[in-house]
């Protein structure tokens, strides 16, 4: 038996308010989605917590994180968030909770909610107005920034830190990288999350003619945060960069190359590995297990021999490998050789971790002469 899966996310509900045009789960190649109850039903949340409850007791686990995820979560409404919080805690009461949600509907009542459960939230914002509004629109084309604004304003409540998980930033490069850190900044969050927008090698990434263009970007952004040291918003990428260029563990699937030991359920009970799979292939994070007839560990141990996590020749030959990891499994993707490929994004990620290496050396020189 291998290790225990270090993070369950459960799709209590598959449909969104939004309809933002690079979502993975709606705008993909994957449409799984439109055959799936739009809600998790009671009985499926029941045979999760049973789950949760069997993986800790077979692992001795002393904590899970269980991430509430969609569509979004907080359309399954105030009864039956809670009804889902009460059944897992109850069947694991270390169980550590966080929701990623677009931050809409945020109320006093499920404010509420996060501080009874400790629910750390996450929020989807792009940054200011101009590049929020960009991508991240009402079906009738309407800008939802000033709704997400407002939700988050009552996440930046003194009272409401400990339930105020961060942002989370789709990266646009046409979006002004010092506005958007800016942007994002405003709103005091203890971390963001700057995500590549999901492509690969068969479905480019926008802007991907442009080689190069990403790293740039975030380049430009690692900048404006590292030079404000001491900074009280965490980036993760580039903690996580950092972190692997001195051997530490990646805090990210997406740098480091670790094992993602991360599993999702979706609202029907079935089983299914990273979501950024959906923009692969039809079915692409498919394991054909659920929550009925099968345990966490029947999962994990499906995708050790279905999934394995392996490098391209290009890959283990580069000297930032260690640092990378060959990036998100997802980016790899093609559709004639499947994983057999560096990341879509190597380009963008060779130059970011070559700059921040540059610069953190520098740093320690520096630090290493005036100790002298």
């Amino acid at each position: 038996m291998g290790p225990p899966t270090r993070q369950l996310i459960v799709k209590i509900h598959s449909r969104c308010n939004l309809s933002c045009d690079y979502c993975y789960m709606y705008e993909s190649i994957d449409q799984s989605w439109r055959t799936r109850p739009t809600t998790m039903s009671p009985a499926t949340i029941t045979a999760v917590a049973a789950r949760i409850r069997e993986h800790a007791r077979v692992h001795d686990l002393r904590d899970l994180q269980v991430v509430l995820h969609g569509g979004e979560p907080l359309l399954a409404g105030h009864a039956g968030l809670e009804a889902a919080l009460a059944e897992i805690r109850a069947a694991f009461p270390a169980a550590r909770f966080a929701m990623q949600t677009n931050g809409i509907l945020i109320d006093e009542r499920f404010l509420e909610l996060f501080h009874n459960y400790g629910v750390r939230v996450g929020v989807s914002v792009d940054g200011d107005r101009a590049a929020t509004d960009r991508h991240r629109r009402y079906a009738n084309g309407r800008g939802s920034y000033d709704r997400i604004a407002a939700g988050i304003e009552l996440l930046m409540r003194p009272e409401n830190a400990p339930v105020y998980g961060g942002l989370l930033c789709t990266i646009d490069v046409r979006n002004d990288p010092g506005a958007v850190f800016d942007g994002l900044l405003a709103f005091r969050p203890p971390r963001v999350d700057l995500l590549l927008p999901h492509g690969n090698w068969t479905t480019p990434p926008p802007d991907h003619e442009r080689p190069g263009a990403y790293g740039e970007w975030l380049i430009a952004v690692f900048e404006r945060w590292y030079g404000r040291r001491p900074e009280p918003t965490r980036i993760r990428i580039f903690e996580s960069i950092i972190a692997r260029l001195f051997g530490l563990p990646s805090g990210t699937e997406s740098i480091g190359g670790d094992e993602p030991g991360i599993v999702t359920i979706e609202t029907d009970g079935t089983y299914e590995q990273s979501d950024a799979l959906k923009t692969t292939a039809e079915g692409g994070p498919a394991t054909g297990l659920d929550v009925t007839a099968h345990s966490l560990d029947d999962v994990l141990e499906h995708l050790a021999v279905a999934a394995p996590y392996l490098l391209s020749a290009q890959c283990r030959a580069c000297p930032v490998v260690a640092v990378c990891g060959g990036g998100l499994r997802a980016h790899r993707f093609s559709a004639t050789n499947g994983f057999d490929n560096p990341s879509v994004y190597c380009t963008d990620l060779f130059a970011l971790i070559s700059h921040i290496g540059r610069r953190v050396r520098a740093d320690l020189i520096q630090a290493a002469a005036v100790d002298r």
